[in-house]
């Protein structure tokens, strides 16, 4: 019962999607525009910074609440946290609410690195940035996160079940991505500098 009532927790908060609310109040819809994904990066490309910072701030909070709601209510089951914060991974990716189609899982990981640690949160998040500048492209990160954190959570815990847990989203959060790496392929994916250079970016892929 506490794996269950820790998956609904996490799978709940993860229905709620920021992203798609607030590009629907702009008068733009999120998945006929842009990349056509309800998340932070994407809610970026319709609405501008403002949007994406509330997005990536909301879904990073929401995964960190599922973990510490469900830590606070079954603080002798250790791997209710994790379990809150994948199931909350998988809200966000594949929502019931929205015909299961979510985001991509980045700030929501992001979530689940701060339940456990805000020094690691940190770290991963310098990473995070030194690797979208030197590959020029944010959609790396997601996949390599998925797959590094477990990783680092086990050495520093030594806790293989919660590793186990915590690696889940890897693969959904890789086959979700292949359309980005495809439009790298062909020179239609957005690179980081549309953060600066907005209009030279998009007569770049031929959006303008």
């Amino acid at each position: 019962m506490k794996i269950i009532f820790s998956i609904l927790i996490g799978y709940s908060l993860g229905n709620f999607n920021p992203a798609y609310l607030i590009v629907k109040k702009s008068g733009h819809d999120v998945f006929r525009e842009g990349s056509g994904s309800a998340g932070a990066t994407n809610a970026f490309l319709i609405a501008g910074r403002a949007a994406f910072i509330v997005v990536a701030i909301l879904d990073i909070l929401k995964t960190f609440a599922a973990c510490r709601i469900c830590r606070w209510l079954f603080p002798e089951f250790p791997a209710a946290e994790q379990i809150g914060g994948v199931a909350c991974i998988m809200g966000h990716m594949f929502p019931i609410v929205l015909g299961f189609h979510g985001g991509k899982g980045l700030a929501c990981q992001g979530g689940v690195v701060l339940a456990w640690s805000w020094h690691w949160f940190l770290i991963l998040l310098g990473a995070a940035i030194v690797m979208t500048l030197i590959t020029r492209y944010v959609c790396f990160v997601s996949p390599t996160l998925s797959a590094a954190f477990p990783a680092i959570y086990y050495a520093r815990t030594g806790d293989a079940a919660g590793a186990l847990i915590l690696l889940i989203p890897a693969v959904p959060i890789f086959i979700r991505h292949m359309d980005n790496f495809a439009r790298i392929r062909s020179g239609q994916e957005v690179r980081i500098s549309f953060l600066w250079n907005k209009d030279s970016e998009l007569e770049r892929i031929g959006r303008q």
